[in-house]
């Protein structure tokens, strides 16, 4: 008991983040610039403004849903690293370690890179940077918020939260732009229908504009009091955003009209012309680039802990979980991060890189996409989303096998009318694996490239072997004795290696 106590409060002492910060990591992770491209798609799968609003909020109630049952596998197992812990204590540490190498070889990376494009794109509608400046923007944008994540953890959470604040100002803006525009005469769009009109297809776009609440569970071991703060963060934080996503919405149908808002390339954009002119364009370019760089930060900020994570359990990564003892950040997993995400930026965001990518897909008999969006990372996320989705329906039935597998565990929180929510967030999953295959189609095959690669890179590894009092402590029901990148005790999270 002497080593529990004291193991709390090393943990509490070390751990800077409070309910606050976690929220803003959910905040500034899922409010990037989907909504913009997402809204138009949603109102054009709609058969009406009131169906398309009820289609935002069934994705807020699912996601929330979700979100409980993240609560009680975060207040249950507060280790960073998140998926990452449940899937290795539940299906074995093969599991947790292919979740963590997708994250790290594709997953977070390209989110990272893509979200950068975005933000130097709508830059280059309001500066001259040209084609190369772009590239060079993207990659800025990275290197200069990873710089100040390495500078400490204070200094990441300070950036989120200062990015996340503007991001919800600017959205409120759009808010009350749209309800202004509603009272001012305009021109009706004729009201057209939209082939291959599909709910099925506004709930995809629906969820997929919510995905990232999850990630705040990246960063457990760093909240304060995180059994009890973790849980309100991913339920306060995904209420706030649907709120926040009905409200936009709410406004774009209300300023513009549903039917000319289901046909706008550029929704938010106008709106605000509606309003303010053409000058309204570069007001909505800059909050778009404080959205995108606000989801730049949060996936640099929680996709290292998960790299870190991986690293404090694997002597042949150990490397990864390498940390400043000034700082507490874990630099090795922050460089390794930006490494990748700048090779991949290179290579996806350059005609020599996907002339490259296209060569070798056509050379497995596939057919070789076409490279649209922000560096082409459209498509590459397209690629990678069933792998996306699979681990997600996995991290769900965690869920019922750690209640079966830890029955006497604490759980601070525990996700009410189990196990019926539950089931519905493991339905959704498994609906949102199946859409995402056959929205991929072929090109499902390519995702699975960076799993495949990374079986190799597990059998190669060596789990660490645990010390004998660590495996007596399990036996006796209580958490082992370890610690882990930043130097705090935590449990083991798999099953032993022999």
């Amino acid at each position: 008991m002497r080593t529990s106590e004291a193991t709390t409060s090393e943990s509490q002492h070390h751990s800077p983040l409070g309910l606050w910060d976690a929220i803003s990591i959910i905040v500034g992770i899922v409010i990037g610039a989907g909504i913009y491209e997402t809204a138009p798609r949603v109102l054009a799968n709609a058969s009406g403004p009131g169906e398309a609003l009820a289609i935002w909020a069934v994705g807020g109630a699912l996601s929330l849903v979700g979100a409980c049952c993240y609560a009680e596998l975060a207040s249950a197992y507060p280790r960073s690293g998140g998926d990452y812990v449940y899937l290795s204590r539940a299906f074995g540490p093969s599991v947790g370690f292919l979740f963590g190498w997708a994250q790290l070889a594709v997953l977070l990376t390209g989110s990272i890179g893509m979200m950068a494009y975005v933000f130097a794109d709508y830059a280059a509608s309001i500066l001259p940077i040209g084609e190369l400046g772009v590239t060079l923007f993207a990659a800025g944008a990275v290197a200069a918020l990873t710089a100040l994540n390495v500078a400490g953890t204070a200094a990441g959470k300070r950036t989120q939260n200062l990015l996340s604040v503007l991001k919800l100002l600017g959205l409120a803006s759009i808010v009350v732009v749209g309800f202004v525009a509603a009272g001012q005469p305009r021109a009706h769009a004729a009201p057209s229908a939209v082939s291959g009109a599909s709910l099925g297809l506004a709930m995809i776009f629906t969820l997929y504009t919510f995905g990232g609440w999850n990630d705040a569970a990246f960063v457990a071991a760093e909240v304060r009091e995180p059994r009890k703060n973790l849980p309100r963060a991913l339920v306060l934080g995904t209420l706030l955003i649907t709120v926040v996503y009905l409200a936009v919405n709410g406004a774009i149908i209300a300023g513009l009209g549903f039917d000319r808002a289901r046909a706008s390339d550029a929704v938010a954009a106008d709106l605000v012309a509606t309003v303010l002119g053409r000058g309204g364009a570069s007001i909505m370019a800059v909050v778009v680039m404080i959205s995108a760089l606000g989801a730049v930060n949060g996936l640099i900020f929680t996709g290292a802990r998960v790299y870190a994570s991986v690293g404090a359990d694997y002597s042949a990564l150990s490397w990864l979980g390498r940390h400043s003892g000034r700082s507490g950040s874990p630099i090795a997993s922050l460089t390794i991060q930006l490494a990748i995400t700048l090779v991949m930026m290179a290579i996806v965001g350059t005609a020599g890189g996907r002339g490259a990518i296209d060569s070798a897909i056509r050379g497995v008999g596939l057919t070789a996409p076409e490279w649209t969006g922000h560096g082409g990372f459209d498509t590459l996320l397209r690629c990678t989303a069933p792998v996306f989705w699979g681990f997600f329906l996995l991290t769900s039935l965690s869920l019922f096998v750690l209640r079966r597998k830890d029955p006497d565990r604490p759980r601070p929180f525990r996700v009410p009318l189990y196990p019926v929510l539950p089931l519905v967030f493991t339905g959704t999953c498994a609906f949102m694996l199946v859409s995402a295959i056959e929205y991929a189609g072929a090109l499902t095959l390519v995702g699975l490239v960076p799993l495949v690669a990374g079986v190799f890179v597990y059998l190669t590894s060596k789990r660490r072997i645990e010390a004998p009092d660590d495996a007596a402590g399990d036996r006796a029901g209580m958490p082992a004795r370890r610690t882990d990148c930043f130097g705090r005790g935590v449990e083991p999270i798999g099953e032993r290696m022999p």
